[in-house]
């Protein structure tokens, strides 16, 4: 016999679950889905999961052209930070790929904590290499290659 009521026992699990929207798509239609997942975040901070190939700088890349950004998107794998402006000379977003970090003390000298306390989107490319230090407000992303031109993407609507 539950202890409380039945509508707030229902409101008690379904907080429970994570709300999982899955997106199935072609390179083709990047832009839309940059739309699509605009959208659906909840966050300003985002990290992108997935193998090498799977299309995570080629979706930043969407996003930064669809919030507005002049920049030419590109990964920052020797670089390990991009920054993208609007027009007005705004500044937008950062984009991290910490493919190439091999110590925590890599991201910390970088003055990562910094970038966060920006105003701005955050794009994380490879956020497993950093652990801890991924922010709360956080949403994950994970990209799958299904072939060679189709992608499976999730999007977890709450944050970590």
């Amino acid at each position: 016999m539950l202890s409380y009521s039945l509508p707030y026992y229902f409101a008690y699990i379904i907080s429970k679950y994570k709300k999982v929207t899955n997106i199935f798509y072609n390179i083709q239609e990047i832009n839309s889905v940059a739309k699509k997942i605009l959208l659906q975040v909840d966050s300003k901070v985002l990290a992108f999961k997935g193998e090498m190939g799977a299309g995570k700088t080629t979706l930043i890349k969407a996003l930064v052209e669809e919030l507005g950004g002049v920049d030419a998107g590109s990964s920052p794998t020797f670089g390990l930070v991009n920054e993208y402006h609007r027009a007005d000379g705004e500044l937008l977003a950062y984009h991290f790929d910490f493919y190439r970090i091999d110590d925590l003390s890599e991201v910390l000298d970088l003055g990562f904590e910094d970038y966060l306390a920006r105003d701005c989107w955050i794009f994380m490319e490879w956020p497993e290499k950093i652990g801890h230090l991924i922010p709360d407000i956080t949403q994950n992303l994970e990209l799958r290659i299904l072939g060679p031109e189709d992608r499976s993407l999730e999007i977890n609507s709450s944050q970590n």
